[in-house]
C-alpha cells in the first residue's frame, strides 16, 4: 500500500498500474491482485487508511469537547489539530486525487468524504448538542453548527492549497489566525452569553 500511494499520488489514478505498483514494492502483480482485486480497490483501501489514521484521533477530541469547561480554548485546541492534519502535504495530495477523479469514481469521493468530515463531524455536532443542553452554547442545528465550525478554519487555508496547488504546511502563525478568527466568530455566533 505504501508503494501504491506513492505511486497514486505521483502519477496519479491513470498514470498508475498494477504493474508498476508491483515494481514499486518489488513484488510480483500476482502477489498485488491477491490482496487487492483491483487498482480501484486498493486506491479506495488507500483513501480509508490514510483518512483513518488523519480522523480517529480527532473524532475523539471532537466528541471530549461536550465536557469542556472553557469551550473558546478547547475549540482553538481543536480548530489548530484539525487544520494541521488536513494541511498535510500527504493528505492534500490525496485530496486533489480523489477529487479529480470524483467524476468518474464517485464512491472514492464518498469514502474520502465519509471517513474524514463525516466522522468528525457528527463527533462535533453531538458535542455542540451536550454544550447547548448544559447551557454553554445556543446552538439549534448542532449539525450545521459542525459543518460552519469546519470551514471557518479550513476555507480560505485548505481552497488556497486546493486551488494553488500548495503543498507546504501553513505557518504556524497563520493556523493560530485562522483558528483564531474562526473560533471568534463562531462563538459570536453561539454563545450562550453573547
Amino acid at each position: 500500500m505504501e508503494a501504491a500511494a506513492e505511486a497514486f499520488l505521483r502519477d496519479g489514478y491513470s498514470g498508475t498500474s498494477m504493474d508498476g505498483i508491483a515494481a514499486a514494492a518489488r513484488v510480483s502483480k500476482q502477489t498485488v491482485y491477491q490482496h487487492f482485486s483491483s487498482k480501484q480497490e486498493l486506491f479506495a483501501q488507500i483513501v480509508i487508511a490514510t483518512t483513518s489514521q488523519a480522523a480517529d484521533p480527532l473524532e475523539e477530541e471532537a466528541r471530549a469537547l461536550a465536557d469542556s469547561q472553557d469551550i473558546a480554548a478547547d475549540l482553538r485546541v481543536l480548530g489548530a489539530r484539525l487544520l494541521t492534519m488536513v494541511m498535510q502535504p500527504g493528505i492534500l495530495r490525496l485530496r486533489r486525487l480523489v477529487i479529480a477523479e470524483a467524476g468518474r469514481f464517485p464512491e472514492l469521493g464518498r469514502t474520502f468524504l465519509e471517513q474524514g468530515i463525516g466522522r468528525t463531524g457528527p463527533a462535533l455536532s453531538a458535542a455542540f448538542e451536550r454544550l447547548t443542553a448544559r447551557g454553554l452554547l445556543q446552538i439549534e442545528n448542532p449539525a450545521l453548527a459542525a459543518a460552519q465550525f469546519n470551514w471557518l478554519i479550513m476555507s480560505r487555508p485548505v481552497n488556497e492549497a486546493m486551488l494553488l496547488g500548495r503543498h507546504d504546511p501553513p505557518d504556524p502563525a497563520d493556523v493560530d489566525e485562522f483558528v483564531n478568527d474562526g473560533v471568534t466568530t463562531f462563538m459570536k455566533a453561539y454563545a450562550a452569553d453573547r
